[in-house]
């Protein structure tokens, strides 16, 4: 009950609020008023939101920005993290407890306070600039003027801890047995990973892509940071600029609805997965 309560009162009423503002209407000073009686549900921006969100739509361009910024910096996670993760796991030995130390002090550190890191070393006089320029490149590119690059890069950097950590957890906890059984059977240290390490950490990495794609796909701030450019914008900065600087709080409020089944059909995946996964342990 207490968890159910939880829900309800931070999940629940919540989700129904912004549902109100969408099929609201906004008065003669701009400001939202929600519907909170279904039957008196206005359509209208709900309906030029799904519109504008479709293949050709005006906010297209922001949700296949953000579909392919989360995507490469997910699979960088994966490509960067799991070896990370793998030896901490496995081949750490006595550094282990302090490998898992470094791997949480960016915790430690605020997030802003990374990513004002991250525009003075891609700054046009910064160092990345400086390397490039010494090793012959006279002409660097501008890397805080709506490249998508550097959006991807700090996206990674910014969420990859919340991947390496619940893969670590999972890897450290598979039993060391079943590997050497595979090793028993004949297996190469290179198929007893396939066939034996890889299936086992698949629930761990599922947990962590999801901790690593949920918090990325409504991220605004970053891009911001690192771009401040409409040709990287995402989903999460078109909301933001409704929500916070705009006169049309209630599509707003419907683009949170759009952002809500693209999370919704990843989740569903999640789900079924885990579920599987659960089920193949069990067998």
């Amino acid at each position: 009950m207490p968890g159910v309560g939880w829900l309800l009162l931070f999940v629940i009423v919540p989700a129904y609020a912004v549902l109100a503002i969408a099929f609201g209407r906004v008065n003669y000073l701009f400001q939202p008023v929600p519907f909170w009686n279904p039957l008196h549900w206005n359509p209208g921006y709900v309906s030029a939101a799904v519109s504008g969100s479709l293949p050709g739509g005006e906010y297209w361009p922001s949700i296949r920005n953000t579909l392919v910024f989360v995507s490469v910096s997910l699979m960088l996670c994966l490509l960067i993290g799991y070896p990370v993760a793998y030896y901490v796991a496995r081949h750490a030995g006595r550094t282990k407890s302090l490998l898992i130390v470094l791997l949480v002090i960016p915790f430690w550190v605020s997030y802003l306070l990374r990513m004002l890191a991250w525009i003075g070393l891609l700054s046009p006089a910064g160092w990345v600039n400086g390397i490039l320029q010494a090793l012959g490149i006279s002409n660097p590119p501008d890397w805080l003027d709506g490249n998508p690059y550097s959006v991807i890069l700090a996206l990674t950097y910014g969420y990859i801890p919340y991947f390496i950590l619940p893969v670590f957890a999972g890897l450290d906890r598979i039993d060391q047995r079943q590997i050497e059984a595979a090793r028993d059977l004949g297996a190469t240290p290179w198929r007893a990973f396939l066939h034996v390490t890889l299936p086992l950490s698949r629930p761990s990495i599922m947990a962590g892509s999801a901790l690593v794609v949920l918090p990325m796909f409504g991220d605004y701030y970053t891009n911001d940071l690192m771009s401040a450019s409409p040709k990287t914008s995402m989903l999460g900065n078109e909301i933001n600029l409704f929500v916070q600087g705009g006169s049309q709080i209630d599509l707003g409020a419907a683009l949170v609805l759009v952002l809500m089944v693209i999370l919704a059909v990843g989740m569903s995946y999640y789900i079924i997965q885990s579920a599987r996964d659960a089920r193949a342990l069990l067998a």
